[in-house]
């Protein structure tokens, strides 16, 4: 069974789970940043069918039920070379559909940021790891970097990777690929972008962008189904001890090749 059809069962046991624990629905499950990528590879068309995507996979009733139900914060940042990092919408708490709808509002018309720029990924993780100090309620803290290239600037990658897992910060990943069978960029994310139990799900251009936003943000919002007894595996295995630091930088500050 495929993953995208194995959400179905795990969204009703979310939405059992929820209702049956009410003292839990007050508190906010998750705090996400949407990290999406702005860069010169990133043309006009491009941009809007990503600004498209997140708002129509927030309006999806599965991933709206799980905002609210997780009374989630959301958050978008628009990122491109070094210096070039926007809040283009700053925290906003999810409680109630209405909430919900006029986010997906925002998204979908908020003005591009930055245009003709490099990619510098580290520098994108830094200015999303920041937001969370205004979120210190959230049980979760997950940033989502959404690109269609490797890091070409700044270089820091692997230092802000790290000092994000320290902070218990988990990254996934959303990999636009080219036409065609290519894993460059999932392969890149995979191996240098991503936290341990972090994830990334992969777009095959553009168009397929909704579509792997809609997965990727029911995979984070219903997480913590995982670690309930049951057949299904834990998605987000515990940090490891402070003793196992030292062999986990010395993997995550690998270069980028």
């Amino acid at each position: 069974m495929s993953e995208r059809r194995s959400l179905c069962p795990i969204c009703l046991a979310a939405s059992l789970w929820l209702a049956l624990s009410p003292g839990r629905a007050l508190a906010c499950d998750v705090a996400l940043v949407l990290a999406m990528d702005v860069s010169g590879s990133v043309d006009a068309y491009e941009y809007t069918l990503q600004a498209q995507g997140i708002a129509q996979a927030i309006r999806d009733p599965q991933v709206q039920d799980a905002l609210v139900h997780g009374r989630a914060a959301l958050a978008v940042v628009q990122w491109s070379g070094a210096m070039e990092q926007s809040v283009t919408l700053p925290w906003t708490r999810i409680t109630e559909p209405a909430d919900a709808q006029a986010v997906a509002t925002r998204v979908q018309v908020m003005p591009r940021a930055h245009a003709g720029g490099n990619t510098a990924v580290g520098e994108a993780i830094r200015v999303s790891a920041a937001l969370f100090a205004q979120v210190g309620d959230c049980v979760r803290w997950v940033i989502d970097v959404s690109g269609d290239g490797d890091e070409n600037e700044s270089f820091t990658l692997g230092t802000e990777r790290v000092a994000a897992y320290r902070r218990g910060i988990q990254i996934n990943g959303l990999a636009i690929e080219a036409a065609g069978q290519s894993q460059s960029i999932t392969n890149f994310y995979n191996r240098h972008v991503v936290t341990p139990g972090g994830f990334v799900i992969t777009a095959r251009q553009h168009d397929d962008f909704a579509r792997a936003m809609r997965e990727k943000m029911l995979r984070e919002l219903i997480a913590p189904v995982a670690a309930l007894p049951g057949p299904e595996p834990a998605l987000a295995p515990p940090a490891p001890p402070l003793r196992e630091y030292a062999a986990l930088d010395m993997f995550l500050r690998m270069p980028a090749r």
